[in-house]
């Protein structure tokens, strides 16, 4: 189920989807995406789309998330 959410979410969002924590745990994984765009705007608005495709996921409950943006202009 995980590599099929990954995949979708590669294939529809045009992201970079890894997991990144909690792979020795049964029915729990922690994914991590990265977004790459000129505006913070459209970065905010695509990782929103991303969410809400995740908790529409069939058997998957999103326990938490968060948007870490870097500008590195400062």
């Amino acid at each position: 189920m995980v590599k099929a959410l990954i995949g979708a979410l590669r294939s529809r969002f045009e992201v970079s989807v890894a997991e990144v924590d909690h792979l020795d745990l049964w029915q729990r994984t922690a994914l991590g995406v990265a977004v790459v765009g000129a505006e913070a705007h459209h970065v905010r608005r695509v990782m929103h789309s991303i969410e809400m495709f995740v908790e529409a996921w069939g058997g998957v409950e999103v326990i938490d998330t968060a948007l870490t943006l870097h500008d590195p202009e400062g």
